[in-house]
């Protein structure tokens, strides 16, 4: 079953690799969508793909990158969204 879900992840995950790093995961998994940074310091990412796949990914954000330190992950499922590719913005 595809699914997708919006992701806000905060503590020091900006200028860390954090978006990098997850772009790679997320091709890894063959999963879709994007990650960016927001103006509060905290990343925000579109997960769509697999469910299971959806879910590794959702783990790893709870870690992210070694450089970076996961204070607090919020998630929601949002309605299917198509994307091509995972991009950084």
């Amino acid at each position: 079953m595809k699914v997708c879900f919006s992701v806000t992840v905060s503590g020091l995950v900006q200028g860390v690799y954090f978006r990098a790093s997850s772009q790679q995961v997320a091709i890894d998994y063959g999963l879709s969508g994007y990650a960016r940074n927001l103006s509060d310091g905290n990343v925000e990412l579109l997960i769509c793909g697999e469910q299971g796949n959806v879910e590794k990914m959702l783990n790893w954000l709870k870690q992210g990158p070694p450089e970076a330190k996961v204070d607090g992950l919020s998630q929601e499922q949002v309605q299917w969204q198509e994307h091509t590719f995972f991009a950084i913005e």
